[in-house]
């Protein structure tokens, strides 16, 4: 439990090849307050067992009709045998939800040869993951996957990013293109460990496209490791925009927010875990509790074991509660922390 799991099932593009297309396996809800699960169900037609509907957009779309739906987003996750797993979520009217920025309109650019390398990472990134080659080492404060292929251009991202620093900076807050600012927030991760580089990836999980947030955060997981075991390096992360993630419709978001998040309050005397955990407990801790009791187990476990830490338990009564299968208990323990600590604020 003290490591995060490496949650690199492979996304079905485009569902699957139609040849291959497999059943709906364990379908896990996210955003729901006034919409049920019936609801969705209901309106999808999608259940266990069955085929994976033939397109996911017309889905969404069936489900921003809905009355109090703002946005959906339906994602199929290979595979247990024939089945895949799907993750329905809905950010619904008045709930809490992410402001991202504007799209930034210059014209700043970055080396294509870095550019080039950036693109056969996401390749090499792919394939790994597709045969669940998905460890990485992180205590070097920047990610290197153990698959040679994808190690090997992140080892040259650290010289890029040595020679490029205030280019990768200028294309995070300039440039218009999503794909070259999601290269500069994957590439500056692996620069020096400086509170500068740590500010400039806080500052892309505001960013208003997927691709960059996630790059800004996988470079930060690494970073919040690395500054657990180098406090005399000073960096700083704070948890506030991880925790607005949580409420993001884009699963993405909240499986990489939850990552990052298990890393800062990894460790008892870790500066960062008192304000994250209260910050959760304040702001995300109904999200947590519905990840939490994802059927898929893979996805669940993150954000489980931070409501057990918002409970205020230690790991291995949480990792106990795991094994027996006793989630309830720990879910309705953080929720009660939580409503009891905003009654005694109020007071």
């Amino acid at each position: 439990m003290g490591r995060i799991l490496a949650l690199g099932a492979l996304v079905c593009a485009g569902w699957c090849a139609r040849a291959q297309m497999p059943h709906t396996g364990d379908i896990n809800f996210y955003g729901l307050h006034k919409v049920t699960q019936a609801e969705i169900l209901h309106e999808t037609g999608v259940a266990p067992g069955g085929r994976l509907p033939p397109s996911k957009g017309d889905l969404q779309d069936k489900l921003e009709q809905m009355s109090n739906v703002v946005q959906a987003r339906i994602e199929a996750v290979c595979c247990e045998a024939d089945r895949a797993a799907l993750f329905i979520g809905i950010e619904e009217r008045g709930a809490p939800h992410p402001s991202f920025r504007s799209d930034p309109s210059g014209d700043a650019t970055l080396p294509q040869e870095m550019l080039d390398r950036y693109q056969q990472y996401l390749g090499a990134l792919q394939r790994a993951t597709a045969h669940g080659n998905t460890a990485e080492d992180l205590s070097a404060g920047h990610p290197l996957m153990e698959d040679p292929a994808a190690r090997a251009i992140q080892t040259e991202f650290i010289q890029f990013a040595k020679d490029h620093l205030d280019e990768l900076r200028r294309a995070l807050h300039n440039s218009s293109d999503p794909d070259t600012r999601a290269a500069a927030a994957a590439v500056i991760g692996y620069g020096p460990k400086t509170q500068m580089v740590v500010d400039e990836l806080q500052f892309a999980l505001n960013d208003p496209e997927l691709p960059v947030r996630t790059s800004a955060m996988r470079s930060l997981e690494a970073l919040i490791v690395y500054a657990q075991k180098n406090a005399d390096a000073g960096l700083k992360v704070a948890p506030t925009w991880l925790v607005e993630l949580l409420h993001s419709v884009e699963l993405r978001d909240r499986v990489e927010a939850t990552k990052a998040l298990s890393l800062m309050t990894d460790g008892t005397t870790s500066p960062m875990r008192a304000p994250a955990i209260d910050l959760m407990r304040e702001r995300a801790v109904a999200d947590l509790a519905e990840m939490a009791r994802w059927p898929t187990l893979q996805y669940a476990l993150p954000p489980f074991l931070l409501v057990g830490r918002i409970a205020g338990m230690p790991d291995n009564e949480i990792t106990q509660a795991w094994g027996k299968s006793d989630r309830a208990a720990v879910i309705t323990r953080a929720l009660d922390t939580a409503t009891s600590k905003s009654r005694g604020t109020r007071k």
